[in-house]
């Protein structure tokens, strides 16, 4: 009995002390990335569209990415969109949008890639020496029991999020 009670003791201390650590590292591990590297001089926005140049073309893909580029540009700064000449300009084009195999198994295609690349063209109209122009490639697995449509069905709000933060990451942070 008494070996009972000490073992569930052991229990509750070893939960409580798992609960403490994680709670200890979510108190430490937060960041914001919330106006990073904006000057104070830069008050606007201009994320233009970007249009899909690739050879096989994802309809849903540039609408999505260029919403949801502008929409986190807006919410996780404090510059303001605006349709005409702005202090920061964003335009890009979808330049790869293609499959690879990227597993065998027993002589047969088990997995797939959908590797899909943006080229991003980012202008500072008060510091031309912040100008860039980059290529932001992820790749994104999936079944190759699965069609391309079934894969890009799945994958398209996976793509779309993880394609806008790493553009813009590359654009307002400085790591």
């Amino acid at each position: 009995m008494i070996l009972k009670i000490s073992l569930v003791k052991r229990y509750i201390y070893s939960f409580i002390l798992f609960i403490s650590a994680l709670a200890g590292l979510q108190g430490t591990c937060k960041y914001s990335l919330k106006d990073v590297s904006i000057p104070p001089e830069i008050k606007t926005v201009r994320v233009l569209y970007i249009e899909n140049k690739a050879r096989y073309i994802n309809p849903q893909l540039s609408p999505k990415l260029t919403d949801k580029l502008r929409q986190k540009v807006i919410n996780q700064t404090r510059l303001s969109q605006i349709n005409g000449d702005a202090d920061y300009e964003i335009s890009g084009y979808v330049s790869d949008y293609s499959v690879s195999t990227s597993g065998i198994s027993r002589q047969q295609v088990a997995s797939n890639n959908l590797n899909v690349s943006v080229h991003i063209s980012f202008k500072n109209k008060l510091d031309d020496k912040k100008n860039f122009e980059a290529d932001i490639t992820r790749n994104f697995p999936f079944s190759a029991t699965k069609s391309l449509t079934q894969a890009e069905s799945e994958l398209n709000d996976l793509m779309v999020t993880g394609l806008t933060d790493e553009i813009f990451n590359r654009i307002f942070s400085n790591w």
